[in-house]
């Protein structure tokens, strides 16, 4: 085995990536954390549902995790972005942008996804303040409050618009054109009080980062206090599929071993990247998971397991 080696890269240095460095430094192992700099959570004020962490700023919460790192000498953070993942033999090889090739003998994917936001007029300017795609993360601080669900074209709208009756009673699902709704859908929704606009939404209006209305192409709006959106999202990275991992019909990386090993040996995968529950406090956790997976993989091969 290469003597010049990491004992394991990690591609991502968020929530995810931070946590899996903690438990490897803990172990003494040598971590290399490449991290390009642009988190999901990057527009949002706050993280919620991460017990003592409750609505701390995400750019506070990765100041501390780095923080934290510094005292554990093996562990190194750097500022780059990897374009390239490959198999040399045993070895596990990354290009960055500049050129540079770090070598591994494991590789920890830690890359996210990106979600697929709705191309209106306005909604740059509310995202992450009033405009959300995650009601686990942030509905609770609209609850009783006039809500929208945008989800054009396929019906993925009614599930969270139903949903968001958790948080609300006035929900209104905006499908921006023809709903491909079924009829039993349909029927749910009217049942639950949830009003159908099939009008193409022409731009959201607001202040200060406030959502105050969104108004529809023939001039008409609706007062809203917050949007939901359910439009997708997508691998972040495409280096996961380069290195062949499986992929499910979510389009996640498949994990095995401890939840958190891909079909690849010596790959792992942990946080949004393997699209299982979306939220920093489970990313935080399945990347501890992944840590005591790959130190026990270490350990086989050094014949000490």
């Amino acid at each position: 085995m290469a003597s010049n080696a990491w004992d394991t890269i990690i591609i991502g240095g968020g929530p995810a990536g931070l946590a899996a460095a903690l438990t490897l430094g803990r172990c003494r192992r040598r971590v290399l954390v490449c991290d390009a700099g642009q988190p999901r959570n990057r527009a949002s004020g706050h993280l919620h549902a991460f017990l003592t962490r409750d609505g701390i700023a995400p750019q506070e919460f990765l100041r501390i995790g780095r923080e934290q790192l510094a005292v554990y000498e093996t562990v190194h953070v750097r500022q780059c972005e990897v374009v390239q993942a490959r198999r040399a033999g045993e070895i596990l090889e990354i290009v960055l942008a500049d050129g540079a090739c770090e070598r591994g003998r494991t590789l920890l994917l830690a890359t996210g996804v990106v979600d697929h936001v709705p191309p209106i007029d306005g909604i740059e300017a509310l995202y992450g303040k009033s405009v959300h795609h995650c009601p686990y993360c942030d509905a609770w601080e609209w609850r009783d409050r006039p809500l929208a669900v945008y989800g054009r074209g396929d019906g993925k709208g009614a599930g969270l618009a139903l949903m968001m009756l958790q948080w609300s009673s006035d929900v209104v699902l905006l499908t921006d054109g023809p709903a491909a709704l079924s009829q039993d859908e349909r029927e749910r929704l009217d049942a639950h009080g949830v009003r159908v606009r099939e009008d193409a939404v022409a731009r959201l209006e607001g202040r200060d980062g406030r959502l105050e209305r969104v108004v529809f192409g023939d001039g008409r709006s609706l007062e809203r206090a917050a949007l939901f959106f359910n439009t997708g999202q997508h691998q972040r990275s495409p280096l996961a599929a380069a290195l062949g991992c499986e992929f499910d019909e979510r389009g996640g990386v498949v994990a095995k071993a401890y939840e958190v090993g891909t079909s690849v040996p010596g790959v792992y995968v942990a946080g949004d990247a393997s699209r299982d529950v979306q939220l920093v406090v489970v990313a935080a956790a399945e990347s501890a998971k992944a840590g005591f997976a790959i130190n026990r993989n270490l350990l086989t091969a050094d014949g000490l397991a």
